[in-house]
Parts: C-alpha cells; sequence; structure tokens
C-alpha cells in the first residue's frame, strides 16, 4: 500500500512539474494556426481535447508548436501510458 502510495505521489509531482515549464508560447501559436477541434475557437478551452506532443517531451520531443496536436482525452490518456513505460527520463 505505501509503494502504491509513494507512485502516485511521484506520478503527481512529476506531471504538475511538467505542466509547469511548457512553452505557453508555443502552445499558443499552436492553437492559433489549429483551431480547437470541438469549438472552432483558438483562444480559451477546447472541450473533450487536450494538447499533445507528438513526439513526447520526455522521449526529447519539442515544446514547440510544429511537435503539438490535437488529442482527445481518452487518447491522451492511453498515450500517457506507453510514455511513461517507454521514455522514462
Amino acid at each position: 500500500m505505501m509503494k502504491l502510495l509513494l507512485l502516485i505521489f511521484v506520478m503527481a509531482s512529476f506531471n504538475a512539474q511538467a505542466e509547469q515549464h511548457r512553452n505557453q508560447k508555443a502552445k499558443s501559436i499552436f492553437k492559433y494556426s489549429h483551431p480547437c477541434p470541438s469549438t472552432g475557437g483558438i483562444k480559451g478551452s477546447c472541450p473533450d481535447y487536450i494538447i499533445d506532443h507528438v513526439k513526447p517531451l520526455a522521449c526529447g520531443g519539442l515544446d514547440d508548436a510544429s511537435n503539438m496536436q490535437w488529442q482527445t482525452k481518452a487518447e491522451a490518456k492511453a498515450k500517457d501510458k506507453w510514455e511513461r513505460k517507454n521514455c522514462a527520463n
């Protein structure tokens, strides 16, 4: 049980740190040139979608608009599992 709690804490910490270091300018550039699939908007939230790095940062991908794509939340969850398993820093 203790190992499970530790694993959850480490994963949550990793995700929080990863989010803090994202290039917000690159994200804005991506949104401007790739409107939200569900709303067509270039600002604000995009229900049911997230911005994903095509080549994961953990695998050496760039935090740049050219390496971003819209991805459904379900697709993102599956890809995140793969990334954690195969692209550990």
